[in-house]
């Protein structure tokens, strides 16, 4: 019996769908149906119930099924334990994109250097879909931001940061400590459309009568600070963001601020390994564990 028609035929008993089913497998539904219908030819019996709203397993489909997974079990253990090279942990890390690129890079250098035995496999992705994965096990791990909807999980402070006003480095601002947003009424702005500030931002400006015009709408933080630094417009951004090229100027009467840190989904209980310790030592290992 070929392995490829216990694939066909799991796929098919799990999603009680043919054309579902051929989805997963990355075949045609005839080509499925086909493999199918050579199964049930080598085993003498029908194995589906088939009818225009559903597939259902017959008595004797379901009987074939606990010998299937078993079989497909043994036959992926069996690999495991023949294998030579050594099966290294996977650690599914999220970050959020609004954290700046250069931080991980840092992670991933220091990660490199020394892996500890673990592969990585990185999302870059929003707070809610890191949020969502964290709860349902597809994230082991995230650096994000410490928000009231995550107090169920493990968390780690990392950076409480606020949020500033960039120029150029060049900018008739720069070098300027404060500045009042209302003498901003004349700036041409770039807006980072990810950042989770946003409705905070506009309100501040909106409340001091500021209605600027914009350059530059990006879901790109790096390009944003790139254009910022080539005097294309002005931005507000988490202080983290301030690279060479530009300028950090506090807003005044604005308050926002973040805090950034690890969250451990309740699979990982063991809140340590190379890339959380690769974190760590990025942002200098000031811990505040909640």
């Amino acid at each position: 019996m070929d392995r490829y028609l216990l694939r066909y035929f799991l796929a098919v008993a799990e999603l009680g769908s043919f054309s579902k089913a051929a989805a997963r497998v990355s075949v045609t539904q005839p080509t499925l149906s086909v493999g199918i219908a050579k199964l049930e030819e080598q085993l003498g019996a029908r194995l589906f119930e088939r009818t225009t709203r559903r597939v259902s397993l017959t008595p004797a489909g379901s009987r074939f099924l606990t010998h299937a997974r078993r079989i497909t079990q043994e036959y992926e253990a069996a690999l495991r334990e023949v294998s030579e090279t050594p099966q290294l942990k996977r650690v599914r890390a999220g970050v959020l994109s609004t954290i700046p690129a250069r931080d991980l890079e840092r992670v991933m250098a220091l990660h490199a250097r020394n892996t500890g035995g673990e592969a990585l496999e990185i999302l870059d992705s929003t707070e809610r879909d890191i949020a969502n994965r964290l709860s349902d096990g597809r994230l082991d791990v995230a650096i994000t931001i410490l928000r009231p909807g995550l107090e169920s999980f493990a968390q780690e402070k990392l950076r409480n940061e606020p949020y500033v006003l960039f120029v150029s480095a060049n900018h008739k601002l720069s070098g300027v400590e404060s500045v009042e947003g209302g003498e901003l009424a004349g700036e041409t702005m770039i807006v980072r459309r990810q950042c989770e500030g946003l409705p905070e931002i506009s309100r501040y400006f909106t409340n001091r009568d500021v209605r600027p015009s914009f350059s530059l709408r990006t879901l790109n933080d790096d390009r944003a600070m790139s254009m910022v630094a080539a005097r294309l417009g002005v931005t507000v951004a988490p202080a983290s963001f301030l690279r060479s090229g530009l300028a950090a100027v506090k807003l005044a009467g604005f308050t926002l601020n973040r805090d950034v840190g690890l969250v451990f989904s309740d699979r990982m209980r063991e809140r340590s390994g190379a890339f959380v310790e690769a974190v760590r030592a990025t942002y200098g290992d000031r811990r505040k564990v909640r």
